[in-house]
């Protein structure tokens, strides 16, 4: 299967005081298949941000290789850089990121390559789909705080990404916004696109299907073993169960042994304890 995006050995170093480089991303694999949802989580500096740039083409690896959609896009131009992740990568921010002077629709047509007149339809079919569509017209500041996450999200839909990336989507939200906004994410995970969350929301990470730690540049678990998929969880589980059938069957052979001689070995004590006991006889005692 090819990944939705993927980084391999990537290190990325800032300059640091001192002349000190700070090592934000350290030799860190990742990757996400279609239709997966990982949660990343970890401290505040761990590189969290760092690793949602890398992945988004906001900023270049120091080292490694990063692929999307299975091809190397480690060092490209400014312009190419650019158009890939217009084409292939949709952002979804904790504070929306909203102009304030346009309309929910004009909001979501903005990053578009379609012409204006396609991109008013489909941002209005996006807005619909979100349960919005009496919302075309409304500015931001018109909107609620679920309500504007759920434009961010039709904006960052617009171009049809293979990958979303969303920065704290749930932070500025209550609890019952927030699970609205994860069913949102839900289902475009459905439709195949790879979501990809930074959180410290522990409901994020009950809707992901995966939850990967950033600790220090250092990211666990970020790689699935593909020979381990559905199918193959199912055999290792079978082959655990067969061995576990094994070794109850031997722990009960073992058992029965040991109780088998464990009654002897009383029994053996208890005749002697008893003929110990017994009365002598005076002819015993000649």
């Amino acid at each position: 299967m090819t990944y939705s995006v993927e980084l391999r050995g990537v290190t990325k170093r800032y300059p640091g005081g001192g002349g000190e480089p700070v090592v934000a991303l350290d030799a860190v694999d990742f990757a996400v298949e279609p239709g997966e949802f990982v949660a990343v989580v970890g401290p505040s500096g761990s590189g969290k941000s760092t690793l949602l740039n890398v992945l988004g083409l906001l900023d270049d690896p120091t080292e490694g290789q990063r692929l999307l959609g299975g091809t190397d896009v480690t060092s490209l131009s400014v312009a190419e850089r650019t158009a890939a992740r217009k084409e292939s990568i949709g952002f979804v921010f904790q504070d929306f990121h909203l102009l304030p002077t346009l309309s929910a629709v004009e909001n979501v047509a903005l990053p578009t390559a379609f012409d204006p007149g396609d991109a008013t339809d489909r941002a209005a079919d996006l807005l619909d789909r979100f349960g919005l569509g009496d919302r075309l017209d409304h500015d931001p500041s018109e909107l609620s705080g679920g309500q504007k996450q759920r434009v961010a999200i039709a904006r960052a839909l617009i171009n049809d990404p293979a990958v979303l990336l969303a920065d704290e989507p749930t932070g500025n939200l209550d609890t019952e916004t927030g699970e609205a906004i994860l069913a949102e994410f839900e289902r475009v995970r459905a439709e195949g696109v790879a979501v990809i969350a930074v959180t410290h929301d522990p409901l994020v990470e009950e809707y992901a299907d995966r939850v990967v730690e950033l600790t220090d540049g250092v990211l666990v678990g970020g790689v699935v073993d593909k020979g381990r998929d559905r199918g193959g969880d199912e055999g290792v589980d079978a082959a655990e169960r067969d061995d576990t059938g094994r070794d109850d069957a031997e722990r009960n052979d073992a058992e029965r042994d040991d109780t088998g001689r464990d009654d002897a070995e009383r029994n053996d004590a208890e005749r002697d304890v008893t003929e110990d006991r017994r009365p002598v006889t005076p002819s015993e005692e000649r």
